[in-house]
């Protein structure tokens, strides 16, 4: 299935039913009067996050969604039919944004989350409803109520509690496929990942999601490349795992253009908390990973951990790192719900 993040989609509500004009005429009944019934009312456009999709890719061959009209209110008292609801199934983490593409409008982070994003007009009064002490026999009735037209956006962002950073070519994937199922592309030969990849990791009987970033270039931020598109993707992320390629010669360049991309594109996102890996070092003498690693030490300022996704050396340390962090960032959550509820 073709990985789509974003999706520009055109809804309308259902108008409501006219109202009805009717006068009571029967055979042997000696008072007539207004029966006139009500419009029925117009279907509404909703959004509802669903589980086991990770992609807007069924947006890209339907755009516009329309809910039914209301019916026609009828003679003798009878109310017009509702018109039925159309519910647009998106992914759990799917942003809804408004035409302006700044706007937000809700952002579904849960299974079974819906939100009205359209809703359908009312039916119009029969003329029943006009009977008055002076009026006995209105013969007036009330239009249905249009519907709501509205262009919206639909910008997915992946839910993972780990996120991969790295230059191209810096092992993402290659570690992703040596710590879960995931089987991104991997080759003896330079590319690039175009689109994010999602992996269950687990260590020490805990499990985790983690989601592969495609590959950042400096200048990402200003649209470079293909990082721009997905640095929201680990924006919802817990820790960040910054892979740094031993076997190049630039170690604090290359570390220093990453985390400037990310404070270029949201200071939040620089802010979160980051593992720092020095990674392929199965390729590396003792003297070259030494001297590499105190390199990429002193630019980052902190701890350095070591590892190899190919040879799979560090991997469980990392993992448990990752973990810790991400335990920490769920006891802080539920701190927060607990003091924020008042019983």
């Amino acid at each position: 299935m073709k990985f789509l993040d974003l999706a520009k989609v055109y809804i309308r509500s259902g108008s409501g039913g006219n109202g009805c004009v009717s006068f009571r005429r029967e055979k042997f009944v000696e008072f007539g009067g207004p029966d006139g019934g009500d419009g029925g009312k117009g279907g509404s456009v909703w959004a509802e996050a669903v589980d086991g999709l990770n992609t807007l890719i069924d947006f890209r061959y339907q755009q516009h969604f329309f809910a039914q009209n209301g019916r026609g209110g009828m003679g003798r008292q009878m109310t017009g039919a509702d018109g039925d609801d159309i519910v647009l199934r998106v992914p759990v983490g799917t942003e809804i944004i408004d035409e302006d593409e700044e706007t937000l409008i809700a952002d579904l982070t849960e299974v079974g989350q819906r939100v009205c994003l359209a809703k359908g007009g009312n039916g119009g009064w029969g003329n029943l409803r006009f009977k008055s002490a002076t009026n006995r026999a209105p013969a007036n009735a009330n239009p249905g109520q249009e519907g709501i037209e509205r262009t919206i956006w639909l910008r997915l962002k992946l839910i993972a509690d780990a996120g991969l950073l790295g230059l191209p070519n810096a092992g993402k994937s290659t570690f992703l496929a040596a710590v879960s199922n995931a089987r991104p592309k991997i080759a003896d030969y330079p590319f690039t990942t175009l689109h994010p990849n999602l992996g269950v990791v687990g260590v020490d009987g805990k499990e985790f999601v983690m989601a592969d970033i495609p590959g950042l270039i400096e200048g990402a931020s200003e649209g470079r490349g293909l990082g721009d598109l997905f640095l929201g993707h680990v924006e919802r992320c817990s820790v960040l795992l910054h892979l740094v390629d031993g076997t190049s010669s630039t170690i604090a360049k290359d570390y220093k253009t990453i985390i400037a991309e990310l404070e270029a594109y949201s200071p939040d996102l620089a802010a979160k908390p980051r593992i720092t890996c020095l990674n392929k070092i199965d390729a590396l003498d003792a003297k070259t990973l030494s001297s590499r690693k105190r390199s990429l030490e002193k630019a980052c300022g902190g701890e350095v951990m070591l590892l190899s996704g190919a040879a799979k050396k560090g991997v469980t340390e990392v993992l448990r790192a990752l973990w810790g962090e991400i335990a920490r960032n769920r006891r802080t959550d539920a701190s927060e719900e607990t003091t924020s509820w008042q019983p």
